[in-house]
This record gives C-alpha cells, sequence and structure tokens, in this order.
C-alpha cells in the first residue's frame, strides 16, 4: 500500500491526454476522484475539454503543455507541478506518435521525430518524474504501447522499432526500480478506434477487423481500464509486464 497518501488522493500525469486513449485514461482516473494532470503539445483545447470532463466527476485537474523531445521542457512541467502540489505518483507515458509507409521511404528526420516522440519522450519523462517515486518508495510507471511493439508491423517498421524499445525500457526499468516500491508495467494495445487509425479508409478498417477474432477495434476506455488496474496500490507485484489487450488479435 501507498506510503504517501490513499489512492483516491493520489496523482496521475498522462502524457498525449487530450485526446483518444490519453483522454480516455485521464477521465478514469477523475472518476476515482484521483488529481488528474492532463499533458499536451499543441491541442490546448482538446486538453481544456478533456479537464472540464474531468472536473465534473469532482477531480482536480491541471493541463500543461511541453514538448516531449526536450529535456529542458519537461523539466519546467515537472517544475510547474511540484508548485502547484501536482507531482505524480501515477506516470502514464502515453504520448506517441505513428508512421506508416515503407522502410525504403524513411527520412533521417522521420526516425528522430518518432523515436524522440515515442522512445525519447517516455525516457525523459520517467528519469524526471521517477526521482520523487523513490525518495517516497512508491510509485506507478506505465507505459502505452503497441502489439506491433510485440509482433512488427510491414510498413510500420519505424513505429514497431520504437515501441518496442518502450517494452525493453519496460521490462528494464521495472527490475531497477522495484527495490524502490515502484513498478513499470506497459500496455500494447492492438487496434484502437482512435485518431490514430485515422489513415484507413473504411475497407481497410473493415478488414483489419476481420482478422481480430472479437471482431471489431477495441474502444479507448478498455485500455483506459487496464492502465487503471495496473495503478492501483494492490497491483504492486505486477511488474516489468507487457500486457496486450488486443481482442485475440495477438496471442
Amino acid at each position: 500500500m501507498s506510503a504517501v497518501r490513499p489512492f483516491t488522493r493520489q496523482t496521475v500525469l498522462v502524457t498525449g491526454g487530450s485526446r483518444g486513449i490519453g483522454a480516455a485514461i485521464a477521465q478514469r482516473f477523475a472518476t476515482l476522484g484521483l488529481n488528474v494532470v492532463i499533458h499536451y503539445l499543441h491541442s490546448h483545447e482538446s486538453a481544456n475539454e478533456v479537464a472540464r470532463r474531468c472536473m465534473n466527476h469532482g477531480a482536480k485537474v491541471m493541463t500543461v503543455s511541453a514538448d516531449l523531445k526536450s529535456r529542458e521542457q519537461i523539466e519546467a512541467m515537472r517544475d510547474k507541478l511540484e508548485a502547484r502540489g501536482f507531482m505524480p505518483d501515477v506516470l502514464v507515458n502515453n504520448a506517441g506518435i505513428s508512421h506508416y509507409g515503407l522502410l525504403s521511404d524513411v527520412t533521417d528526420e522521420d526516425w528522430e521525430e518518432v523515436m524522440a516522440v515515442n522512445l525519447k519522450g517516455t525516457f525523459l519523462c520517467s528519469q524526471v518524474f521517477m526521482e520523487r517515486m523513490v525518495r517516497q518508495k512508491y510509485g506507478r510507471i506505465i507505459n502505452v504501447s503497441s502489439i506491433w511493439g510485440i509482433s512488427g508491423a510491414s510498413c510500420e517498421v519505424l513505429y514497431s522499432t520504437a515501441k518496442g524499445g518502450v517494452n525493453s525500457f519496460t521490462k528494464a526499468l521495472a527490475k531497477e526500480l522495484a527495490p524502490s516500491g515502484i513498478t513499470v508495467n506497459a500496455v500494447a494495445p492492438g487496434a484502437v478506434d482512435t485518431d490514430m487509425m485515422s489513415g484507413f479508409d473504411a475497407a481497410d478498417k473493415e478488414a483489419i477487423a476481420s482478422e481480430i477474432p472479437a471482431g471489431r477495434f477495441a474502444v479507448p476506455d478498455e485500455i483506459a481500464s487496464l492502465v487503471y488496474f495496473l495503478a492501483l496500490p494492490e497491483s504492486g507485484y505486477i511488474n516489468g509486464q507487457i500486457i496486450s489487450p488486443n481482442g485475440g488479435w495477438l496471442t
């Protein structure tokens, strides 16, 4: 159990919390009364709308903008949260970007951008925010990965590589932080009905759904439920795991 405060009085930071899976995660924690920090980069209005929905549940909410490719901006975000009393007990590294296309067409700039947001951002946020968790001997770090980080995907080599790195990062950091009472796990969803699927037309989506034993895409709330479970104090013996809610697509 937390030596800091009861679970419902803890604070969760959700990166990329202005839409999709991140917004669903923020709202799930808000329904339980946790303090919620919604991180975003450019989507100010979307972040505010998620914040309003969270506050409707009585949660204390803060929105904050930062470029997760920049250590300086992440450290500035930490300072803002500390000044407002919103330092996270639970860190959800959800922010990410996708990339579709043949590896032969990937540019150096593509590589740098996808790796920076998906992998470097996870590294930087974990490093910056785990310091307080180590001091208090309690914390939860939950990384949102992807099924493609486990199995790989044709025409998504760059994205698959980044998420595979997130999975390895998760397993290694879990071992490092376990003596400090901190768990590190990853949620690796299959196909989820979010804006990230906007590059596929209706026929493509139908074809993908037909390959999934469940016969459909997940909805963001289903992913949020798993993230919430991993954040619970009583989930403290689940550590270093890559859990993939994918409707039976990958077993």
